[in-house]
């Protein structure tokens, strides 16, 4: 009798021999899914549904399985196996023990899966650190570790929403689905307008799932600020070219009345039912899951993966094109920087429509499978202890956010709203995202170690959307302040080390992340050198290719190849970056460079001054040729407005030496800030020359008002247009059915009545082409030629299948004598059952496990005898765009006879009558023969043949049809 240990280690040597006879038929079939469900489901992975493995694939891998194992299984296991584990089963069980004893079932399987539970992980995340897109990570996460819990988000009620990868990825799925059933074509732009909430996750992986391309925008917050609003987010809208808009119940109405100025908008749509339910099946077993299909546009490493605008002018909208390459790239040089592990909890505030909150709070967790707990930037602002309370609760260990979250819980948060706060979990505390001043966290830090959070863990951090997100950050261990000569900086540029005291100072942002360069540029165009201020260049992989759709701010990007200016200035210290200002806010006056933020820092500190709402610019000054320093603050109480202006003019003097020539004060919302947060400079500058600032607006329900009046017009035309539209497509589609119900009847009654195969043949050429005539579906037919057979003899015909109106075009086109391969299922079918019998076409049901096998057969006695046939290698078609993956089929019988291979691409169809639609709409359709393809019957390698025969066909048709492969 075999010891337990015995077969421990014999199951898992078949085991191991099973999954890698498997990996590598998948490498060989270039089958980059199939290997990914590999990696996430091991031997769960369904061999057809998820793995792309058809009978003959099988067949071939049965045979390979023998040889490996020196275990020849029955025929019937072809037939019968569903997944690896079925053959991992068959194999054991046909498998003798080491002494010849049968093994215990139940031991060997308890032992296997204890002897790979471990290493399954291990696996996992080998596979999603080898991924090309998120997409990729997405689904494996989702599909690896439906119940691992992924997000606890905190809503309004402050009740905790817990999503697990499954749930994510269901509902995802939903979301793919839907959008895919609407219209949606992989690369194509939907906006998403959403706070901070479930649907939002939903929603933005479920575009990645459909092949689109997500545009998050921010929604509206401030009432009187709509018609500002709607003017920036239809700029944005127009740039991006989006599709659909997808945003919460409340804002519909406010998204609508933007569709008139976006004339790429088809709808809006409501997240909440957009995402539905979660669509996965119950499941088998506790140990099993299936998930919902698939339906993800094959992204690549160089698709886009999403549009990030950055807060520039309403007339300019700046998108960031960022690919998954990109993401990706950033993403790992992040998690390498700040030494992520598996033991981290990460806790974020931050918008996610915001390039620090989405990648940096969700993508980030997303990739290294940390768990993220989140609440909206409403709530952190409303009440600031929130953000350290979840700290707390979840014992977060990572948590990034702006300056200004610091200095607003250093202010706001009253010690009896935090008793019993421990953060003594907070290991990185990432300030980022705007001027990191050394006095806030000086203050936090002191504020906040009795309550456990150790200085150390303030890590300023540097970044901007043009390089994805970090570019760097300092190191653990505590922050550096450099203290510099304010004189010879302001006036030289030159960071010369000074003693405390009259002194500018600048927080260190680190040095830069792995694989990212930088350079400080000169105004002549060199090196700056050490301790020189100049524009900060950088370089890397996640840096982006440019803007979209937007040539001239490209230009204005990419100063060199390779390298793009980020607009800010800085200095380089001992390879430490530290960044001292934005270059178009600088502020010359008298001869000195001066930095508004700050200026901003110590207006904002005098009493009666709204924290955060101060800006600082230059205005010109003609009489003296210099510029006027500028101060605009808001504050809420104008009856100290004589003492606060003192004040200020004060304590600007004291730090800068020099005073404000104005100072403006102006009620609260006055100034203009971005959806993060920051504030617009230019902006408000803009508004005090055309002596616009501060001035009222208009009331909420007039600016609305104001809105409708101006859509008004384009709406009522673009409703009159689709209706229209609509009905003509309507009119059109009746017509279309009629005219093939017209046609098909004497067709059949030809075909009933003559025996002939060939002229019922004919009778369908010609039936169907008349049909496409005169439903007014012209066809353009090129390499017309290589359907003829009289040069090259018979061959294989392999049109792609996109829909109903594939047969009726290769039908009417191919020559006559061809002989398809029809599903079983069209011989009960009313008329076409008849015609399909007469004219002689093969066919198999696709219900029995040995039709492939005898579809072969017959296929090759055809070709034996002469004939050509057609087959539709992809098998069926959907709705989504996208070129299926290819049976091997009709490549084995190519070989075995040795006849070509002629690829049909039909372009066109799945627009006319696309798969779930039943009225046929206006189109043309384009249909492009070859060039032939030849197997090699001296290659003495049958299998590598089949494959080639099936990648170079895939391609030439994907050429040809335009549509990507999935």
């Amino acid at each position: 009798m075999s010891t337990p240990r015995t077969q421990v280690e014999q199951a898992a040597s078949i085991e191991g021999q099973t999954l890698a006879t498997v990996r590598q038929l998948l490498v060989e079939l270039g089958a980059a899914r199939g290997l990914e469900e590999l990696a996430a489901r091991g031997a769960a992975a369904h061999l057809e549904r998820e793995l792309g493995l058809g009978s003959l694939e099988r067949v071939e891998l049965l045979v390979r399985l023998g040889n490996v194992t020196g275990t020849r299984l029955a025929d019937r296991v072809m037939a019968e196996a569903e997944t690896v584990q079925d053959l991992f089963d068959a194999l054991l069980h046909n498998r003798p023990s080491a002494d010849s004893a049968p093994a215990s079932r139940g031991a060997i399987e308890v032992a296997s899966l204890g002897a790979t539970h471990a290493s399954a992980n291990a696996r996992l995340e080998e596979t999603i650190r080898r991924a090309k897109t998120l997409t990729e990570i997405l689904r494996l996460r989702g599909v690896a570790e439906p119940a691992r819990e992924h997000i606890h988000l905190y809503g309004e009620d402050e009740r905790l929403e817990t999503i697990a990868f499954g749930e994510l990825y269901a509902r995802a799925s939903n979301v793919a689905r839907e959008l895919r059933r609407r219209g949606l074509e992989p690369g194509q732009t939907v906006a998403i307008m959403l706070p901070t909430c479930a649907e939002f996750f939903y929603t933005f992986a479920g575009i990645l799932l459909a092949g689109g391309i997500p545009v998050p925008i921010y929604p509206p917050f401030r009432a009187n600020r709509i018609a500002e609003y709607a003017t920036r987010q239809s700029g944005i809208l127009r740039n991006a070219e989006s599709r659909f808009l997808v945003t919460f119940k409340q804002a519909e109405g406010l998204a609508r009345l933007l569709q008139p100025g976006v004339p790429s908008l088809r709808e809006v749509l409501n997240a909440e039912r957009l995402a539905g339910a979660p669509a996965h099946e119950v499941p088998d077993s506790a140990n099993k899951w299936r998930p919902v299909e698939f339906l993800a546009h094959h992204a690549r490493g160089e698709d886009i993966a999403f549009l990030q605008y950055t807060s520039g002018s309403t007339g300019d909208p700046k998108g960031v094109t960022l690919t998954h390459a990109n993401l990706l790239a950033n993403i790992r040089s992040i998690m390498a920087g700040v030494e992520l592990d598996a033991n981290d909890v990460a806790v974020s505030w931050l918008p996610l429509y915001h390039d620090m909150g989405l990648i940096g709070a969700w993508f980030v967790p997303l990739v290294a499978g940390v768990p993220l707990v989140v609440m909206s930037p409403l709530a952190f602002l409303s009440r600031p202890e929130r953000w350290l309370r979840a700290i707390h609760a979840h014992r977060g260990t990572i948590s990034p956010a702006p300056n200004f979250a610091y200095e607003l819980c250093v202010r706001k948060i009253a010690d009896q709203d935090i008793r019993g706060l421990n953060l003594s979990s907070w290991r990185a505390a990432f300030n980022g995202a705007e001027p990191v001043s050394a006095d806030t966290m000086e203050r936090f830090a002191a504020r906040f170690e009795k309550h456990g959070f150790r200085r150390e863990a303030l890590l300023p951090v540097y970044g901007l959307a043009e390089a994805t997100l970090g570019v760097s950050a300092a190191k653990f261990g505590g922050y550096r302040v450099d203290h510099i000569d304010r004189g010879r900086f302001e006036s030289e540029g030159r960071a010369i080390p000074a003693a405390r005291g009259a002194t500018l100072d600048f927080v260190s942002a680190g040095k830069p992340l792995p694989n990212v360069e930088v350079r400080i540029v000169a105004s002549d165009g060199k090196d700056a050198g050490e301790r020189r201020e100049g524009r900060l260049w950088l370089q890397s992989p996640a840096a982006t290719s440019g803007y979209y759709r937007n040539p001239d701010a490209t230009r204005e990007l990419i100063r060199e190849p390779g390298w793009l200016d980020s607009g800010d200035l800085a200095y380089l210290a001992e390879g430490e970056i530290y960044i001292t200002g934005r270059a178009k806010d600088l502020i010359i006056k008298a001869g000195r460079n001066m930095y508004p933020h700050e200026i901003e820092s110590v207006a904002g500190r005098v009493a009666g001054v709204r924290t955060g709402c101060v800006v600082a610019f230059g205005a010109p000054d003609a009489r003296s040729g210099t510029e006027r320093l500028v101060v605009a603050a808001e504050v809420r109480n104008f009856e100290e407005a004589g003492r606060i202006s003192a004040d200020i003019m004060q304590a600007v003097d004291d730090a800068m030496g020099v005073s404000p020539d104005v100072v403006e004060l102006i009620p609260p919302q006055s100034i203009p800030k971005t959806s993060s947060g920051k504030l617009r400079r230019r902006e408000t500058r803009q508004l005090y020359l055309n002596g616009e600032l501060g001035k009222k607006v208009a009331p909420t329900w007039r600016q609305i008002g104001g809105l409708v009046l101006r859509t008004a017009g384009p709406r009522t035309w673009a409703l009159v247009k689709r209706v229209a539209m609509r009905a003509m497509e309507i009119v059109y589609g009746v017509y279309a059915l009629a005219i093939f119900g017209a046609i098909a009847i004497p067709m059949w009654l030809g075909t009933v009545l003559t025996w002939n195969r060939q002229l019922a043949a004919r009778m369908l050429r010609g039936g169907t082409r008349a049909m496409l005539f005169l439903a007014g579906i012209p066809v353009r037919v090129a390499g017309g030629e290589l359907a003829s057979e009289a040069k090259s003899g018979p061959r294989i015909f392999a049109p792609n299948h996109s829909s109903y109106v594939d047969v009726l075009v290769t039908m009417a086109f191919l020559p006559a004598a061809v002989r398809f391969v029809v599903k079983g299922e069209v011989l009960d079918m009313p008329f076409f059952g008849t015609m399909i019998r007469r004219s002689g076409q093969l066919t198999f049901d696709r219900s029995d496990p040995h039709a492939r096998v005898r579809q072969a057969e017959e296929v090759d006695a055809a070709l034996k005898r002469g004939e050509s046939v057609a087959i539709y290698p992809e098998g069926t078609f959907t709705a989504e765009a996208g070129l299926r993956p290819f049976q091997l089929g009709p490549f084995k019988a190519a070989v075995d006879s040795g006849r070509a291979i002629c690829p049909v691409a039909v372009r066109g169809a799945r627009r006319i009558l696309r798969d779930g639609t039943y009225l046929p709409r206006p189109g043309s359709v384009t249909l492009t023969f070859g060039p032939l393809i030849f197997p090699n019957t001296s290659s003495g390698d049958d299998w590598r043949e089949i494959v080639r025969l099936r990648d170079e066909t895939r391609e030439a048709i994907a050429r040809n049809t335009g549509e990507a492969m999935i």
